[in-house]
């Protein structure tokens, strides 16, 4: 049994030389210009980097307060308290063949208010397509804007005059 090199699978100046992620290359660029003080062009070369955003992000490097500079930020799922709430009326409203609008306002009426873009969003995730538009006939009756008669100019004063208002 004979003693032999062992293989080397990773070179690790790779890791060095190739950074595999942006905040890797980020520090790798700023240590090239900051540390071993090569000219920006040619770091933002050979970074990546158009020379103007490699000056940018020296910049934000110099001023910045912040510890975690080059941590990789992990979002988390994103909870949104009030579509999960309203999320079973919405779909049996839905089912009842009700639009985003009509939803909204029976939400609101239930203390649950959320935009028509919000119940839109909800119902896009449960899988439910938009619904066909309806014709005017077909719409339920609303209390909408009320057309008033147009002023007569004619009957415009600016004599002194009094009224009261309570």
């Amino acid at each position: 049994m004979s003693i032999r090199q062992p293989n080397n699978l990773f070179d690790p100046r790779r890791f060095f030389l190739e950074p595999s992620s942006p905040k890797q290359r980020q520090h790798e660029a700023l240590r090239a210009y900051f540390v071993e003080q090569r000219p920006s062009a040619e770091v933002a070369r050979a970074f990546g980097y158009s020379p103007g955003s490699f000056q940018v992000m020296c910049h934000h490097f110099r001023h910045s307060t912040d510890a975690a500079f080059f941590v990789t930020s992990r979002p988390g799922p994103r909870l949104q308290p009030k579509k999960s709430a309203a999320r079973e009326l919405i779909v049996e409203l839905r089912k009842a063949n009700h639009s985003v609008y009509e939803i909204s306002q029976a939400l609101k009426d239930r203390s649950l208010s959320l935009s028509p873009t919000a119940v839109r969003e909800v119902l896009k995730a449960e899988g439910f397509a938009a619904l066909p538009r309806r014709l005017d006939e077909e719409r339920p009756s609303r209390v909408g804007p009320v057309a008033e008669a147009v002023a007569d100019v004619r009957q415009f004063s600016l004599a002194p005059r009094e009224f009261q208002t309570g």
